[in-house]
């Protein structure tokens, strides 16, 4: 058995057609999409103009509402840092402590300039409480700003009545969508959201590119740029544009559209594969967050009295995680699994399964005999 990659929320391998896409941009098509007097020019900004409409229509906005970035986190960063700049007597923000760090750093950065910040708890299956949520509501607060599913445990968020809240409220409403774009349909419009990141590498697209979604009307988003030079992208992110990875980021997006359904069948059975298959030799195991709003490719699993680290070194063959990307190299528990409740030695013994478009059922099989051999052997080792 080769290896086996099964860590599709840290990043999703690229796929052939988008790659079949990227090329030209690398070789003969390699105008500057804002050089304007000639047919290179051209060329770059109509494949620009496509890839805008492509990753509008996967979550029913227009090809106007699209901005191009470098990825989820510099939009976050534009959302979140833009949008605070614009009303001086609101000062008040809610998000949750389940959030990823984009989102949890920009918020301490934003408190040490003074806003305020409410950081709401989820249940102990990692949902938010809506309840909650409406009585954080303050005169100032200005934006609330949600993960629309988690890239650890892969919970769903209800992301539709969130909006509606924040219709009713007349506050801004920001969603963290890296996870659940091109994988559970989006709808800006019916859920009433105004700004939303998205990440090409999250959806077989190249990495380093990503995009915000700025609603334009019912009621037109205001941001405030963040960069500055140059005014591309209707000022909000000056600089030339790497068409390469808007290209790319377009056709992964309409490929994510044409296969969503599809494809989600196709890996919630291999995901309950691994997880009966788990279950059937490791009873005492338990999961992390609710399984019945969750991405079809997620499994967030704790195996009592065995360590993650110690399972993950003993599998150099399976690529998994024991959490985020951006803080694997942390020895602190998971800031997300605590949330959940979870102590610091359950967090320490959990490890995410993340399933994507190229995994196969024979790699399920092999990953459920191998992580059974090692589970048994690290708590016996653990004993």
């Amino acid at each position: 058995m080769n290896k086996i990659y099964l860590d599709n929320q840290a990043t999703t391998p690229l796929d052939p057609s988008v790659l079949d896409a990227i090329m030209p941009y690398l070789t003969s098509k390699f105008g500057n999409a804002a050089s304007r007097s000639h047919a290179f020019g051209w060329e770059a900004e109509e494949a620009v103009d496509i890839a805008r409409e492509q990753v509008a229509t996967l979550i029913g906005a227009t090809p106007q509402e699209i901005i191009f970035t470098s990825g989820a986190t510099e939009s976050i960063n534009l959302a979140l840092k833009g949008s605070a700049q614009i009303e001086p007597t609101k000062k008040h923000i809610i998000t949750f402590k389940t959030e990823h760090k984009a989102v949890l750093d920009i918020c301490e950065f934003l408190e040490n300039s003074g806003f305020v910040i409410t950081y709401l708890p989820v249940n102990s299956d990692g949902l938010i409480s809506l309840k909650k949520l409406k009585l954080a509501i303050r005169k100032d607060t200005f934006l609330i700003s949600v993960l629309h599913a988690n890239n650890e445990i892969g919970v769903i968020q209800p992301i539709a009545e969130i909006g509606e809240i924040c219709n009713t409220h007349n506050l801004i409403f920001h969603v963290d969508a890296a996870q659940s774009v091109g994988k559970v349909p989006i709808d800006v419009e019916k859920m009433n959201i105004h700004l939303l990141s998205i990440s090409a590498h999250k959806i077989y697209g190249p990495k380093g590119c990503g995009a915000l979604y700025i609603r334009r009307k019912n009621p037109p988003i205001e941001l405030t740029p963040i960069i500055h030079g140059g005014g591309h992208e209707k000022g909000f992110r000056p600089g030339t544009l790497a068409v390469h990875n808007i290209v790319g980021l377009g056709k992964a997006c309409e490929i994510s559209q044409q296969q969503m359904n599809e494809e989600s069948i196709q890996i919630k059975l291999l995901r309950d594969k691994l997880l009966d298959g788990l279950k059937s030799e490791i009873p005492n195991l338990f999961i992390n967050g609710t399984m019945d709003y969750r991405l079809t490719g997620n499994l967030n699993v704790c195996f009592p009295s065995a360590k993650s680290d110690s399972i993950m070194m003993s599998m150099r063959d399976i690529a998994l995680s024991s959490g985020s990307a951006c803080t694997s190299a942390s020895i602190q528990p998971s800031h997300v699994l605590k949330a959940l409740g979870l102590t610091k030695e359950e967090s320490h013994a959990s490890i995410r399964f993340g399933i994507g478009r190229f995994n196969t059922e024979t790699e399920i099989e092999y990953t459920i005999k191998k992580v059974v051999k090692t589970v048994n052997q690290n708590c016996n080792i653990a004993v």
